[in-house]
């Protein structure tokens, strides 16, 4: 069944953060359809089943909101942070829910990241499945061979398994260094950084994200989000076959 995990569900309805939401879980606080839930994988369709949280029931039928957030270096992109260190959420002035970032860019990466409580469009986002392209512009230390870039276009094995062919185009080469605009259909961790490293001495010295399916950052300042437009939800939705577009409309 095609569904959200239990614990990011009582997060989006602003009851507790995921971590607590999971510590609620495994202390059997939550009941789904009348059954007591421990497990913490649990998948659920928060429109169509009864939650129950501390005795209360979970309010899932919730206005959808989505940010468009131009993430600078220097930001993690976590709710929340064991070691202190600042988060996409500090750059949201009054957030209009409890929202959480569509994938991950590192600390030292930027650009087009979305903020949501959507979490059925953000796991098709996210699902190689749907087939949705991420576009980065790469800043890498050592001049990338004609060898190494077939081999991304055709996918290797790291140790994680074998990747998804990659869309490569070099942009700029010089004898040490170049640019290369990469698209990718898949975001497991530190992907660009691990591929590069494994065909060739190369390093990323610079990261950002340009688009994530059909969002592009236009003019939007670095460290500055807005909210989406109507067709731009659409848009998102039909680019991972979202069937349900009558989803209500964002927030500041």
């Amino acid at each position: 069944m095609e569904g959200i995990r239990l614990h990011k569900v009582i997060a989006q309805a602003g009851v507790a953060s995921r971590r607590k939401a999971e510590e609620l879980i495994a202390a059997g606080r939550v009941r789904v359809n009348g059954h007591t839930v421990t497990a913490l994988g649990t998948m659920v369709d928060p429109q169509a089943d009864a939650i129950v949280v501390n005795g209360q029931p979970l309010r899932t039928q919730v206005t959808r909101h989505y940010l468009l957030l131009h993430k600078p270096k220097g930001y993690v992109s976590t709710c929340e942070d064991d070691q202190g260190r600042p988060t996409v959420l500090d750059l949201i002035k009054r957030p209009p829910s409890r929202l959480f970032p569509v994938g991950r860019l590192d600390v030292n990466s930027e650009g087009v990241l979305l903020l949501t409580n959507d979490g059925v469009l953000a796991n098709r986002l996210l699902h190689p499945r749907y087939q949705v392209p991420r576009v980065y512009v790469v800043k890498v230390q050592g001049a990338v061979s004609n060898q190494a870039l077939t081999q991304l276009r055709q996918g290797m094995v790291l140790d994680d398994g074998k990747t998804l062919p990659v869309g490569v185009e070099m942009m700029r080469r010089v004898e040490t260094n170049c640019t290369l605009r990469m698209t990718l259909y898949e975001g497991r961790y530190r992907q660009i950084h691990r591929m590069l490293e494994h065909c060739g001495p190369y390093r990323v010295k610079w990261l950002q994200r340009v688009a994530m399916g059909p969002l592009t950052l236009g003019d939007l300042p670095k460290g500055r989000s807005r909210r989406l437009e109507a067709f731009e939800v659409k848009r998102l939705q039909q680019a991972c076959r979202v069937r349900k577009p009558g989803v209500k409309r964002h927030g500041t």
